[in-house]
Parts: structure tokens; C-alpha cells; sequence
């Protein structure tokens, strides 16, 4: 009787795009369970997604807005630091779900051959919902602001949210397949997202970095943040130069991460 010994490749390949349509109904799984796993057992459920940002926007416009006096480019500080928190809490949140996916994951990984990149895919994908409930909030500041975007601003979103998918994926690649090795990711984790929260411009507008800002567009959620708010709230003109750049980064960090865990994931279930 002839036996399938099924071997990690090392690099990604058009197979890899294959095997994940194939196996497209676990990824449906993973995503709905980690979905229900999320609010199991919470008092007020998805109503979490927007406690969370909101308590953020206000703690923020009391400390940074009222008493520290930082600017908001000309527009109310709650509206402009809300924007940035939405694409920031999706950013933060994807990256720490993907950072834990294998480990979270380690019986299945151990036991049952299926493409490992659903983990950590999946792991973003519902953070999508979160961002759909939070962005409720937004559109209630956009009313009570007066604030209307244009068409031409609500059609970027998408392009927005595409680029920090992609920020979050490949920096998800990179560290849940260094958690596998090394455990302490998940306790550096913390800092590192915190630490890159004051590197991004969201609690404050890039220009008040000055000459530094141009430091600050090697992260690419500042083109993003920075776009989001020229479209919906026409703070300063539409910067394409650095939305394009933004993209470059992103792109790059999607295909370090994808090498990465594609290099190493033959050893996942050894090691794990």
C-alpha cells in the first residue's frame, strides 16, 4: 500500500493559493469559532467593540486633548483621534491575534495536516466585524461634528483597510512563526504594539513631528491614518506620494513575513 508523505515547502507558491481555496471550509471554521470564542460568555458581547475604542477616545481627549493641548489640525480632537484609533485598534488587535495563532492552535497543529497560513488569515479576517460595530461610533461623531465625507473619501476606505490587512498579516507571519521558537514574542508583544502606538500618528497629527515626520512615514500605518483622515475629514490634502509609500512598506512587510514562515514551517509541529 503506497503512503503520502506530505512535505512543508519552503518557499510560497501558486500551490499555496490552491491549497487554501481547497481548504476553504475550515477556514470558514477557524474564523466563525474564533468569532464566538471572542464573546463567549461576555455580559455584552460585540458591544465589547466599541466600549473599547470609545473609552480609549475619550481618555484620550481628556489627557492629550484638554489638558496637554495637542492639536487636531483643525478639526474637534474626539473626531480626529477616533479615526485613527479605528484603522490603530484593527491594526493592534489583528497583529496580536495572528502573533498567538499557532500557539493557540498548537493540538490541531500537532495532529492534522492543513495549510497553516488559515491561522493566522483567519485570525484578521474577524477583525473586520470588530471594525464594522466600532465604526458605528464614528458615524455618530461625523453627525454630531457635522462632518460630511466625499464619495471619492468613503471609496478609499476599502484601499485603507486593504493596506493594514496587509501591515498586520506579514507582521503576524513574521512573529507567530517566531513565537513557535521563541515564547518570548508574546510577552515583548505588549510593549512592542504600545511602543508603536506613540510612533504612529494617532493621538497627534504628523506635523507636529516636524522634521522627524519624515522618520515617522517608515511606519506604514501613518500613511494610513494620515489618509484616512484627509478623506473623511479633510484635515490636509490627500498625500498619494505617502500612501503609495505606505503600500511599498506594507507589500514588503507582507512578503518578509510570508518567506519567513514559509522557511520555517516545516518545523511548527516539532517544536511547537
Amino acid at each position: 500500500m503506497a503512503s503520502l508523505i506530505i512535505r512543508p515547502k519552503k518557499t510560497f507558491s501558486l500551490q499555496d493559493i490552491k491549497e487554501l481555496w481547497t481548504y476553504r471550509e475550515l477556514f470558514y471554521f477557524f474564523s466563525w469559532r474564533d468569532l464566538k470564542v471572542r464573546y463567549k460568555q461576555t455580559f455584552i458581547g460585540v458591544l465589547w467593540s466599541i466600549l473599547q475604542p470609545f473609552i480609549t477616545m475619550v481618555v484620550f481627549s481628556l489627557f492629550f486633548g484638554k489638558l496637554a493641548g495637542i492639536p487636531s489640525d483643525g478639526v474637534p480632537y474626539p473626531i480626529f483621534v477616533y479615526v485613527g484609533l479605528l484603522f490603530w485598534q484593527f491594526f493592534s488587535d489583528a497583529l496580536n491575534e495572528t502573533s498567538n495563532a499557532l500557539i493557540a492552535n498548537k493540538a490541531i497543529v500537532t495532529k492534522v495536516y492543513f495549510p497553516r497560513l488559515i491561522l493566522p488569515i483567519s485570525s484578521v479576517v474577524t477583525k473586520f466585524v470588530d471594525f464594522a460595530i466600532a465604526s458605528l461610533i464614528l458615524i455618530g461623531l461625523m453627525f454630531y461634528y457635522g462632518y460630511v465625507p466625499h464619495l471619492s473619501g468613503l471609496a478609499l476606505i476599502p484601499l485603507l483597510l486593504l493596506l493594514t490587512v496587509m501591515a498586520a498579516t506579514g507582521l503576524g507571519f513574521f512573529l507567530s512563526a517566531m513565537n513557535v521558537r521563541y515564547r518570548d514574542v508574546r510577552y515583548a508583544l505588549p510593549f512592542f504594539i504600545q511602543l508603536l502606538l506613540f510612533l504612529t500618528p494617532v493621538i497627534y497629527p504628523a506635523s507636529i513631528a516636524g522634521q522627524y515626520s519624515k522618520f515617522l512615514a517608515l511606519n506604514p500605518m501613518m500613511g494610513v491614518i494620515q489618509s484616512a483622515r484627509a478623506a473623511l475629514l479633510g484635515t490636509t490634502p490627500l498625500n498619494w506620494t505617502l500612501l503609495l509609500f505606505s503600500f511599498i512598506a506594507c507589500l514588503v512587510v507582507l512578503v518578509i513575513g510570508l518567506i519567513y514562515f514559509k522557511k520555517t514551517e516545516r518545523y511548527f509541529a516539532d517544536i511547537i
